[in-house]
């Protein structure tokens, strides 16, 4: 191959991947879809200043299980359904309304965020063990009797909600 080739190919390539990067990038880096609600028509008719009001919604992104785990002793591994772990987010909403003002003719405000939390959460597992046990060499090799397991692996849900109230001039 040539060199010019080569360096052509080289360009395209790096091009290509720069597209599909920038492109890949923001679908990424996006956790929540923003949700304005409009208003604007409604303030129009009625000739009035109304509250600004939006919202967030999260986008779940599901992970990888942790697989089994194989445990010295028992036959059958330790994670036998292996809980599903999911990254999420509660809902945020956003409202802003007009307070109008007692001395004079600005409006005031009074707003409310609570903005979108992290939300992780794992499904819950479960984790089986066989009513035998391992092959014995002192038994010939045979595997000896003993009472069976089961385990539920409880479900998990963190998360840290937050709110804020503020009041201020403007709208």
């Amino acid at each position: 191959m040539k060199q010019s080739t080569r360096g052509t190919l080289a360009a395209v390539v790096t091009g290509v991947a720069a597209v599909v990067g920038a492109a890949a990038s923001p679908a990424a880096a996006v956790e929540t879809v923003p949700v304005p609600v409009p208003l604007n028509g409604l303030e129009n008719s009625l000739n009035m200043e109304l509250p600004k009001l939006g919202g967030e919604v999260p986008l779940p992104v599901p992970g990888a299980p942790e697989g089994p785990r194989y445990v010295e002793g028992r036959l059958i591994p330790e994670r036998t359904l292996p809980q599903l772990p999911v990254t999420a987010g509660l809902p945020g909403a956003g409202l802003r309304a007009p307070l109008p003002h007692i001395l004079g003719d600005d409006f005031d405000h009074v707003g409310v965020e609570a903005p979108a939390a992290d939300v992780r959460t794992l499904a819950p597992g479960l984790s089986v063990d066989a009513p035998l046990t391992p092959p014995n060499p002192d038994n010939y090799g045979l595997p000896g009797a003993k009472l069976p397991q089961v385990g539920v692996l409880a479900p998990v849900l963190q998360t840290v909600p937050g709110a804020e109230l503020v009041m201020g001039p403007g709208l």
